[in-house]
């Protein structure tokens, strides 16, 4: 599966996850029930972030690197720390 596809995979993935929440939430279930789609939400969600990362690293960063753009790649791994 290409990237892009991958990518929109996990997104329709945390979508139906969000969804089951909230019918959850609004079928009155119980606490426990909620919380636990709602942990599929954010271990999805982390998956995501995983998989851009990965794109984003083999990608754009080693792109910079192999130019010899190092300052930027070291700029955009700085900000990328920032948001770990």
């Amino acid at each position: 599966m290409d990237t892009r596809k991958s990518i929109d995979h996990r997104l329709a993935i945390i979508e139906g996850h969000l969804r089951a929440v909230r019918k959850m939430v609004a079928d009155g279930k119980s606490g426990i029930e909620v919380i636990r789609q709602s942990r599929a939400v954010q271990s999805a969600l982390k998956k995501f972030d995983a998989e851009v990362l990965n794109q984003y690293m083999n990608t754009e960063v080693a792109a910079d690197v192999a130019d010899g753009k190092t300052s930027k790649a070291a700029k955009e791994l700085s900000e990328l720390f920032e948001l770990l």
